[in-house]
């Protein structure tokens, strides 16, 4: 049996039989399909948050003539970021409408939006209220996420999701850094008066990722055979309180990364009165770093549990936080930058294995409400496709809230210390949920979640 059959729905390619719990399956067809659409999935996904972060580097170019101050910079980027973590729900429902190979098409191409938008307005004497309205039009970037992460979801078996799902995530966070390079790139050479250089680099690229995912992309028909059940299955997963709990982790974790990506660079020309280039020069390596690393999170994950390694990471991104602040207090940069970059690493590390938690969740479910094999398997597909769409648009929220923090913590002080006071008492928070309701044992109390296979009837509580 092959993985492939061309059908004439919706004009685009249907994969019509998909088993991948199924070894032979999956050895013979299955994986070879799966990781084709991982990577070119990335590559939309990798462009999608390069302009969802487009403001982060743009508000580098914007000098004393636009007449912004530090705080409408931080309002710009963290509108983008608000937007981006809204739409996130239903790009992980147009899956199941559209098809992945179709949706990522349609998603990429949509890009082209903000990225035309602002080449035309980017110029001093451009309105304030102008900004504000083509940065949250960028917004649409941080959707690809949900729907890549969906569709990448019911691609991989569940032994294999936390790598598959960090890779895929990974390489998608990674587009925040390289679109940073691409400014400092241009800011040394063409100066920083040359914002539509930088826009005119990403247009192109943008045809490529649409162009890449309608040649080599498919659509499983697993998908939208439940397409009917998206919104049951929206309410469902909401109704379920480790839905909530996640998303607060998630919080934690992606909405650290991606708020202080943002931030990064504003922090540097604010507090440290770095130049556009001095700051450009530096803000990447975060960035880089934590994408890196998230499919490290998963494997980890994978092999000693979501939460174990979860936990692990809260606490030492506390003791990170603790590091930024006291280097804050001294107005130390050395000491802040090894802070700062030491909270995107963890971020990253965190970002895979709260992601790998998610699918564990809903397959042990399944198993307690007596379902097996592929009955399981569809149903915790659905479950954690739906979950994953509401906790990426929550932890993205998170990044809106870190740039909202520094945005009052500035305009109160001229600092980012209390914002980063703030930050590790979530931390905090997050260690605590993590340890209570995924690690600590509770023989009495039946089981909220697991690191379930398809094997095991009935779950053990706490290794997620």
């Amino acid at each position: 049996m092959t993985a492939r059959t061309t059908t004439p729905r919706g004009g685009g390619r249907w994969i019509e039989h998909w088993d991948p719990e199924d070894a032979d399956f999956w050895r013979r067809t299955g994986e070879r399909t799966a990781r084709r659409n991982l990577w070119f999935s990335v590559l939309a996904e990798h462009i999608g948050f390069s302009i969802w972060s487009l403001w982060s580097v743009l508000v580098l170019f914007m000098g004393p003539e636009y007449g912004i101050d530090a705080a409408g910079k931080f309002f710009l980027v963290g509108m983008a970021t608000l937007v981006g973590a809204l739409v996130r729900v239903p790009y992980s429902f147009a899956v199941t409408r559209f098809g992945g190979r179709n949706w990522t098409v349609i998603s990429a191409a949509l890009l082209l939006v903000p990225t035309l938008a602002a080449y035309v307005v980017m110029e001093p004497g451009t309105s304030y209220t102008t900004f504000l309205l083509v940065a949250l039009l960028t917004g649409v970037g941080g959707g690809n996420f949900a729907s890549s992460m969906t569709n990448v979801n019911a691609f991989f078996p569940l032994r294999q999701k936390g790598w598959a799902l960090g890779l895929n995530a990974g390489g998608g966070n990674i587009g925040v850094p390289v679109i940073q390079l691409v400014a400092l790139a241009v800011i040394a050479t063409a100066g920083a008066g040359s914002p539509r250089l930088l826009l005119a680099i990403y247009l192109p690229l943008i045809v490529l990722a649409a162009a890449c995912a309608w040649r080599y992309m498919d659509n499983l028909a697993v998908m939208t055979e439940n397409s009917g059940a998206a919104w049951a299955s929206l309410r469902e997963s909401a109704r379920d309180g480790h839905t909530w709990i996640m998303a607060l982790l998630y919080v934690g974790t992606f909405g650290s990364f991606i708020g202080y990506s943002f931030a990064f660079g504003l922090v540097l020309t604010s507090q440290y009165d770095r130049t556009p280039l001095q700051a450009a020069s530096l803000t990447f390596i975060g960035p880089l770093l934590g994408s890196a690393v998230r499919p490290l999170g998963g494997w980890l994950a994978d092999r000693w549990g979501g939460a174990r390694i979860t936990l692990v990471t809260f606490a030492a991104m506390a003791a990170a936080t603790g590091v930024v602040i006291l280097a804050s207090g001294r107005t130390s940069l050395p000491l802040f930058l090894t802070g700062f970059i030491a909270l995107f690493v963890l971020s990253g590390i965190g970002n895979g294995s709260t992601y790998k938690m998610i699918p564990g969740i809903y397959q042990a479910k399944a198993h307690r409400l007596g379902l097996s094999g592929e009955a399981a398997a569809s149903y915790g597909r659905r479950l954690s496709g739906a979950a994953i769409g509401l906790i990426g648009a929550v932890g993205g929220v998170g990044g809106l809230g870190i740039n909202l923090a520094f945005r009052q913590s500035f305009q109160s002080s001229g600092t980012g210390t209390a914002a980063f006071v703030a930050f590790l008492a979530c931390y905090a928070v997050c260690f605590t949920l993590t340890w209570t309701v995924y690690l600590r044992r509770r023989p009495t109390r039946p089981a909220d979640a697991t690191e379930a296979t398809p094997s095991a009837p009935e779950p053990a509580p706490v290794h997620v």
